[in-house]
């Protein structure tokens, strides 16, 4: 895998207050679900050190999510501390309100705007895999344009078009515009990664 040199990086501008996330089963769910794809090699860390690959699941009807922290891609096991609630997102002004000892993920803006276009979607799960986004490309499966970088507001918007036009649950797409970058969202955190993990069966068996 090669990552551009700003992938993992932080491009909104963001408000954060001290804070821990009460420790809950469906937490446990998620950061098991983050353990697997760590083992699969969806979520990791490029040989320059930059980490890949954030989950988050849906805290109230608020559109406020638990997500993982920026920069721990790299680390298999996350503690509780590593999890971060945002609690409100502005597309318009790319700014993001969050909750925890840490920074939310560099792609929470595009977390929330699946949440904010789908409210039957519980989870999102954002990974990086040359051989599940060149498979989604080829196959004309749902993609955001190439033109279109992550982590920005423009990305937000096109992802929040996307998740509009493409309701069925759960639904993995290949952002264009971030090389690698695939994205699954859906109804709870197992499906979610079972969408995610019988793609890479398919597609990995001769």
């Amino acid at each position: 895998m090669d990552a551009s040199i700003d992938d993992g990086y932080i491009k909104y501008t963001s408000t954060r207050r001290d804070g821990r996330v009460p420790p809950s089963a469906a937490l446990d769910e998620l950061n098991r679900a983050r353990t697997t794809l760590f083992d699969l090699g969806l979520i990791g860390a490029y040989d320059n050190g930059v980490g890949y690959g954030n989950l988050s699941i849906r805290a109230n009807d608020d559109n406020q999510f638990v997500i993982t922290a920026s920069a721990t891609g790299a680390q298999r096991l996350l503690q509780m501390e590593q999890f971060c609630l945002v609690e409100s997102f502005s597309i318009q002004n790319n700014h993001v309100q969050s909750m925890g000892p840490l920074p939310a993920s560099s792609e929470s803006m595009t977390h929330g705007a699946i949440y904010a276009a789908h409210s039957d979607v519980y989870c999102v799960i954002h990974v990086h895999s040359r051989i599940l986004f060149d498979h989604l490309l080829l196959t004309g499966a749902p993609a955001t344009p190439a033109d279109v970088p992550y982590g920005t507001p423009a990305m937000a918007r096109t992802v929040a078009q996307l998740v509009t036009r493409q309701p069925h649950l759960p639904t993995v797409f290949a952002m264009a515009g971030h090389d690698e970058g695939v994205v699954a969202y859906g109804a709870d955190t197992a499906s979610t990664l079972d969408a995610l993990r019988a793609l890479l069966q398919r597609i990995s068996t001769p």
